[in-house]
């Protein structure tokens, strides 16, 4: 789809602010005076970016100064411009401070943290039911929402597709705590009314999950129209092909703000210990009856959390999988330790002087 063509409704093209935008930004911005204007991250394409500014999306490179110190824009992104009228050019200068951030660990031995999109009010974990409903996944999900500063609700969508719907629910609900839970078919916009509530005019909502599970019908069920391209779903194993490969952010008709992401089936945590919590509240508040402090919920004596398996009221799947996200979080902290040490090493190896030299230079001083 060329983002030029993104649905803007005629009411929302005469707004002299963005869609998102408030005092704190405003007064961020304040600094900046013609002919640097304000815009809103829509799409990358290797190296520019599209940019929301008043109703109209223009193109715009990176500025020297942001690509030497890697302060690179995500989609959801309030950024600074340089208009250039004269030569038809705008140039990202700066990037205003994030409210919320949705990020994950980078695969591989990169230690970095990997942004994926920012300043989101509500994350929609898109799941659906049959063979994609994974309740592991879930938790995963929910982990780097929480730490993203989100608000997380789970879609479960295709709903017309199961007669065990409530099953389906009340298991979701099982892990979930306090998180909605909203059925949905996105195909037939059955249950959609139910979400319109999380997208109120100028706040962002981005949807996250598995290829297959109608993230992209889903987007073209709210703008009622064919936006983003969809694909069936393989029947063998009921996993989706890979439709949207360019993370985007649309104008609804509303003026509220929807991300689309590409499907992602293992998100890396990153640094979530903060979303590790949340997510696993239930454990959290049974762990503060623990004889032990420090007690890893294992073999420890009076495990409260051990006991709570034992007694039936915690899944041991469910204990098992904060233990299995526990350690992977534990890792990816050594990891990224590890990463800084080498990054210092690196640093500072080109001022350090040997003994010899060191020497020399002293005699040649006195």
């Amino acid at each position: 789809m060329d983002m030029h063509s993104l649905p803007i409704d005629s009411d929302l093209a005469d707004m002299t602010t963005i869609p998102g935008w408030d005092e704190e930004l405003a007064s961020a911005f304040s600094v900046y005076k013609d002919p640097y204007i304000a815009g809103r991250i829509v799409s990358r394409h290797k190296t520019n970016w599209e940019v929301l500014i008043s109703g109209t999306i223009i193109k715009a490179g990176l500025s020297g100064a942001l690509l030497r110190i890697g302060k690179q824009p995500v989609v959801g992104d309030f950024v600074v411009l340089l208009n250039q009228e004269e030569i038809n050019s705008s140039i990202i200068v700066n990037v205003l401070p994030r409210k919320t951030c949705l990020s994950r660990g980078a695969a591989g031995d990169n230690n970095e943290e990997q942004v994926i999109a920012a300043n989101i009010d509500t994350i929609f974990i898109v799941t659906a039911t049959g063979k994609d409903l994974n309740l592991r996944r879930i938790e995963r999900y929910l982990t780097v929402v929480y730490a993203s500063g989100a608000k997380p609700v789970i879609v479960l969508n295709k709903a017309d597709l199961t007669d065990k719907l409530t099953e389906a629910v009340d298991k979701i609900r099982g892990i979930a705590g306090d998180v909605p839970v909203i059925a949905i078919s996105a195909l037939s916009k059955a249950g959609l009314d139910k979400l319109e509530i999380y997208i109120e005019p100028g706040r962002t909502v981005a949807l996250v999950g598995s290829s297959g599970v109608g993230k992209s019908t889903l987007i073209n069920a709210f703008l009622d129209g064919s936006v983003q391209r969809t694909n069936d779903i393989r029947e063998d194993d009921e996993k989706g092909r890979h439709t949207t490969t360019v993370r985007q952010l649309f104008l609804l008709p509303n003026g509220g703000v929807i991300i689309d992401n590409p499907g992602i089936r293992e998100i890396q945590l990153g640094d979530s210990y903060d979303g590790l919590e949340k997510a696993f509240s239930d454990i959290a508040r049974v762990a503060e009856k623990c004889r032990f402090k420090d007690c890893t919920h294992d073999q420890e004596p009076g495990c409260a959390v051990q006991k709570a398996v034992q007694e039936g009221s915690i899944a041991k799947e469910r204990v098992d999988s904060y233990h299995k996200l526990n350690a992977e979080l534990a890792f990816q902290s050594e990891k990224t330790e590890i990463g800084l040490k080498r990054l210092e090493k690196k640093k500072y190896k080109g001022m350090q002087v040997s003994p010899r030299k060191l020497r020399e230079y002293k005699e040649k001083s006195y």
